[in-house]
C-alpha cells in the first residue's frame, strides 16, 4: 500500500500537467527509498521499478501497459490487472481475504530474503543508462523539451543551480 504522501504527489504532478510516467515516478521513488531504508529487498534495480509501476498503475495513475513484443505476456497481463484496479473494476471473481494476505505474507518474505543492493544509487544509475541508451536520441530529446516546458521558471532556476553546483563539485576531482 503506497503513503499518503506519494498518492498526493502524484495527483499534484498530474494537476501540473505532467506525464503519466513522471507521477509512477514518485511511487518507484517510494519503492527505492522502502529498500534503502532495509524493510525489504530486491533481486535488481528493475523488481524496485516493476514493483512502483505497479503501486502507481494500482493507485489510479494512467499508465498504459508495456506493448507487444517488449516484455512478456505475464508481465503485460499484469500490468492490464492493475489498471484495471487503479480503476476500480471488478473482475469476475473475487479472491477471498484469507488467501489474499496470505499471498501478500509470502511476496513479502520472499522480498526480505532478496538484498538491498538491488535499489543502490550504482544499480539505479545503471538502469537509467542502459534503459535511455535503448531509446532514439530524438526520444529522449522530447522528454528533455516537455521536462523543460512543465518545470516552471523557478524549477529550471533551481535545476540550472544544481547543475553547475555538480559541474564545480566535479571540476576539482
Amino acid at each position: 500500500m503506497p503513503e499518503q504522501k506519494t498518492i498526493h504527489r502524484a495527483h499534484a504532478d498530474k494537476r501540473a500537467g505532467k506525464a503519466s510516467s513522471t507521477q509512477a515516478g514518485e511511487f518507484v521513488k517510494e519503492e527505492v527509498d522502502r529498500v534503502r531504508a532495509g524493510k525489504h529487498g530486491v533481486k535488481s534495480a528493475k523488481q524496485a521499478i516493476a514493483i512502483g509501476l505497479s503501486k502507481a498503475r494500482r493507485a489510479g495513475v494512467d499508465l498504459k501497459a508495456p506493448k507487444k513484443g517488449t516484455t512478456s505476456e505475464a508481465t503485460r497481463k499484469k500490468a492490464a490487472k492493475d489498471n484495471a484496479a487503479g480503476q476500480h473494476k471488478t473482475a469476475a471473481k473475487s479472491t477471498s481475504t484469507e488467501s489474499k494476505a496470505k499471498r501478500a505474507r509470502a511476496a513479502t518474505t520472499a522480498l526480505k530474503r532478496e538484498s538491498g543492493c538491488g535499489a543502490s544509487s550504482a544499480a539505479m544509475s545503471k538502469q537509467a543508462k542502459s534503459s535511455a541508451t535503448r531509446r532514439p536520441a530524438a526520444s529522449r530529446s522530447a522528454a528533455a523539451k516537455k521536462a523543460v516546458a512543465t518545470k516552471g521558471t523557478a524549477g529550471r532556476s533551481a535545476a540550472a543551480k544544481k547543475a553547475a553546483h555538480t559541474r564545480a563539485a566535479r571540476s576539482h576531482h
